[in-house]
């Protein structure tokens, strides 16, 4: 009996396994180094199994590292072990990794369930999908590596087991029998030997199947945060998020926003998106232009003598010396702004004169 595959041209590296473990093991990327999608997506949504089991790897990377090489030796123990155990043996460590993914995945269905209706539309009928999310975090754990299993056993159980919660008003009671029979029926019936190498998917398709698993799960904690999520405002008081939103989206400051947003795009839509960029940039004050025009109190088409007069009546009007002694710092500050002013208003008067010209032109 053999279990080796087509051998593969790109041998995985130890050393690069620990650097990845190392810097993004919380979040799986040493597994999808590995090949080890279901691995990967389990170390994503549970923070490397809680962290405590991204610590506990740390002595298991070199085997892994031989599995995805398909070392020779190891395939030999491997073959070894299934000749002398028709299905795997228990593991404690698998066993506690299924009651704990399974635990987390069915108690986050379950709170991403919106409590009151919504939209009118009565949403708690999805209750009956716990048992079944439960059943895939045994499932998928219980599917990594060298061992498989089917589906069927694991959700059968948590369906006959998930009518206790209606009996057993204790939720930690019920909900951990649930995920309990689940993973015990999985390691009973379901469990085996992968005892053909796994297909090897391109790159892009592994990476878009681990996006949609991603959108699924963060469409989950977007919905519990969303109906169960609470805001604290400056009053100490807490406020429902859906109910904050809500608020956000009819208060002045976002009405103003949006009909400004709009504003820009029918204007772009006109004059093309360029002109919107120019537009942008002329209202960011790069040159601090505006900024002098108003240090001033002038106008933007005001001449460079209308800029020269005011500047000496300004600078006169504030000089230091003329301040009262405990007003003298207030006064220098303001005098120092006024210089800057006509220094910045000087030094662009060609710019100055070419935008006046295009602006009566346009006229």
């Amino acid at each position: 009996m053999s279990v080796k595959g087509a051998n593969m041209p790109g041998k995985k590296s130890v050393i690069w396994a620990y650097v990845l473990w190392l810097f993004g093991g919380i979040f799986g990327v040493h597994h999808f180094y590995l090949r080890r999608d279901k691995h990967a997506f389990v170390w994503w949504s549970t923070l490397g199994g809680f962290g405590i089991g991204w610590l506990g790897e740390m002595f298991c990377i070199p085997r892994y590292v031989k599995d995805a090489n398909e070392d020779p030796k190891y395939m030999q123990d491997l073959v070894k072990r299934m000749v002398q155990n028709k299905k795997p043996p228990f593991s404690m460590n698998r066993f506690t990794g299924m009651l704990m993914v399974g635990y987390s995945w069915g108690q986050m269905m379950m709170l991403a369930v919106p409590p009151d209706d919504f939209w009118g539309i009565n949403f708690r009928y999805l209750n009956c999908l716990i048992p079944l999310v439960a059943a895939l975090g045994v499932w998928t754990v219980g599917n990594i590596g060298r061992e498989r299993g089917s589906l069927k056993w694991p959700v059968l159980a948590a369906y006959a087991v998930y009518p206790l919660r209606y009996y057993i008003y204790d939720e930690s009671v019920w909900f951990t029998l649930m995920v309990l029979a689940s993973a015990l029926a999985f390691d009973s019936f379901s469990k085996q030997w992968r005892r053909t190498p796994p297909k090897r998917t391109h790159v892009v398709r592994r990476i878009v199947v681990l996006a949609l698993c991603a959108g699924l799960y963060l469409g989950l904690w977007c919905s519990y945060l969303y109906f169960h999520g609470t805001i604290t405002d400056s009053e100490g008081d807490e406020v429902p998020v859906y109910e904050a939103l809500h608020h956000f989206f009819t208060s002045p400051w976002w009405l103003d926003v949006k009909q400004c947003l709009i504003d820009t795009y029918q204007f772009a839509q006109h004059h093309g998106w360029y002109e919107v960029w120019k537009q942008i940039i002329d209202l960011s004050d790069p040159h601090g232009e505006q900024n002098a025009y108003k240090v001033l109190d002038l106008g933007r088409d005001a001449s460079q003598q209308e800029i020269t007069s005011r500047w000496r009546k300004l600078s006169r009007e504030h000089h230091p010396d003329k301040a009262k002694p405990e007003h003298r710092r207030e006064a220098q500050e303001r005098f120092m702004d006024i210089q800057r002013a006509y220094e910045i208003l000087s030094s662009s008067k060609h710019r100055r004169s070419r935008r006046n010209k295009k602006d009566n032109s346009d006229q």
